[in-house]
């Protein structure tokens, strides 16, 4: 709709997931590095958490399309309270038949697939994401799943990618054994300030737009009102770049953020933040 007034190649504020737009904030990076480092390592579970819209999906996959072709990879992503048992999900995400079988015969069948794997010189890595819903059942699970590991042999790891929920839930002394297995913690705060600014204009950039579109004071705002959040940045921008298309405007200026967090914030549905700044505006918001 906008991209072509915008110079722009594609809309570079997309809210589905997409490595190619990965902004390596400080904190994204670290997960990066500690990602790479636990599978390289053989290392068990690794645990990144993050609040909702922080980006912690979209590295962990950026991550996986990089990783060594001998790794094989089971993504489990539509994770939910009613899932039932954990292991036919399991089997299913590694291109298995779960059938009609018992739970002890699909063990069965995900360990000797998983041992062949790592015969032939394959280790499988298990991906859960919106691991807060498997609750503790399906935590305890996982543990048991675990067990497949020798002392020596690190035939499963796991990445569990959540919301900070999950943190409570390992906490519990009935999970102690679990936490005691995570070798690698780390979570994803939202974008600083400066981060935020860099966040806009990088993507901006990939997407094709080789100069700059929102004024600093926009962009100071968008931050404000967002928290840093990507995907709440995400959605005000592109909203911003409807607005300024449709008013013909060949810059994203502050009150163009203003007139959209006002209207974004009307229904009390987009958890924006109640800001005021320097130049005396103030926003209503949810």
């Amino acid at each position: 709709m906008y991209e072509q007034f915008y110079h722009l190649r594609e809309k570079p504020f997309a809210l589905s997931p997409d490595p190619a737009y990965l902004f390596l904030a400080r904190r994204h990076s670290h997960a990066l590095t500690m990602l790479e480092y636990v599978i390289t390592q053989a290392a068990g579970f690794a645990l990144i958490t993050g609040e909702v819209g922080c980006g912690k999906t979209t590295v962990v996959r950026h991550f996986l399309e990089r990783t060594d072709r001998r790794i094989n990879v089971a993504l489990i992503t539509n994770t939910h309270p009613g899932m039932g048992p954990l292991l036919p999900w399991v089997v299913e995400s590694l291109g298995l038949d779960p059938g009609p079988l018992s739970g002890s015969e699909l063990y069965r069948r995900f360990a000797r697939h998983a041992r062949a794997e790592f015969a032939d010189g394959q280790r499988t890595v298990l991906v859960i994401d919106e691991a807060q819903n498997l609750g503790l059942g399906g935590l305890e699970e996982l543990r048991v799943l675990s067990n497949l590991n020798g002392d020596r042999d690190m035939i499963l790891q796991t990445i569990l990618i959540g919301q900070p929920e999950l943190r409570e839930q390992l906490r519990l002394q009935s999970l102690r054994q679990f936490a005691q297995r995570i070798a690698m913690d780390h979570h994803i705060e939202p974008l600083q300030r400066d981060e935020t600014h860099q966040y806009v204009l990088h993507r901006l950039k990939v997407a094709g737009r080789s100069f700059e579109l929102f004024s600093r004071e926009a962009l100071e705002l968008i931050h404000a009102s967002t928290g840093g959040i990507p995907r709440l940045v995400n959605m005000i921008c592109d909203t911003a770049l409807v607005y300024g298309f449709s008013d013909q405007r060949p810059a994203i200026e502050l009150d163009i953020i203003e007139q959209v967090i006002r209207d974004r914030s009307a229904g009390g549905v987009l958890p924006l933040r109640t800001t005021t700044d320097s130049h005396t505006h103030s926003l209503v918001t949810g």
